[in-house]
């Protein structure tokens, strides 16, 4: 018998993390907005500390305000954009910063689940990304708009994880020099 050679595996070398529009009131609005919120900031402080590239999208800063400061605060060192169209992928800077990275798997947290995250996610598939969204660091105001957006973007063939099973598939083993630092996030 032989065995799938097709791989799917996420490694610090081939994937990286994009925050869909966590900001402002809005980001407080969600179902489960502090869990949410919480387990994201968590998830950025674990990407920081497994070196893989961030970038941050802001729907009209101006008119929904920045990122949430809970989250700011740990991605100074990132390239933020300011989007204009629902879907981040419309969106030049993006395609730039993407392709700037050479990576071609994404983890993707963010609000709202059923608009700017499910564009943005649907764009990315549709032009070779591999997507994984982080179901919980992802929302929507209605908990059925986002069962839906989910539903809909795995039917699209959009990779479901959660921050604890991505992190630990990432580190691979306690031997990992990362493992300690991720503990202590994760507590």
């Amino acid at each position: 018998m032989q065995l799938n050679t097709k791989s799917d595996e996420l490694t610090e070398d081939n994937c990286g993390l994009l925050i869909v529009d966590i900001q402002g009131n809005l980001a407080r609005q969600v179902h489960d907005s502090e869990l949410c919120i919480t387990t994201t900031e968590k998830l950025i402080r674990c990407c920081t500390a497994l070196s893989l590239p961030v970038i941050v999208l802001e729907q009209n800063p101006q008119g929904l305000g920045d990122t949430i400061p809970q989250l700011k605060q740990h991605l100074h060192a990132f390239p933020l954009i300011e989007k204009y169209h629902f879907s981040g992928f419309a969106e030049t800077a993006l395609k730039s910063e993407l392709s700037k990275s050479k990576v071609k798997n994404w983890l993707v947290a963010g609000i709202e689940a059923h608009v700017c995250v499910y564009q943005t996610v649907m764009d990315m598939t549709a032009a070779g990304y591999q997507v994984h969204l982080v179901t919980d660091c992802v929302s929507s105001r209605k908990q059925a708009d986002r069962n839906l957006a989910i539903n809909n973007m795995l039917n699209a063939g959009v990779r479901l994880t959660s921050f604890e099973m991505l992190v630990f598939r990432l580190m691979k083993t306690c031997h990992h020099p990362a493992f300690k630092t991720v503990l202590n996030i994760l507590k």
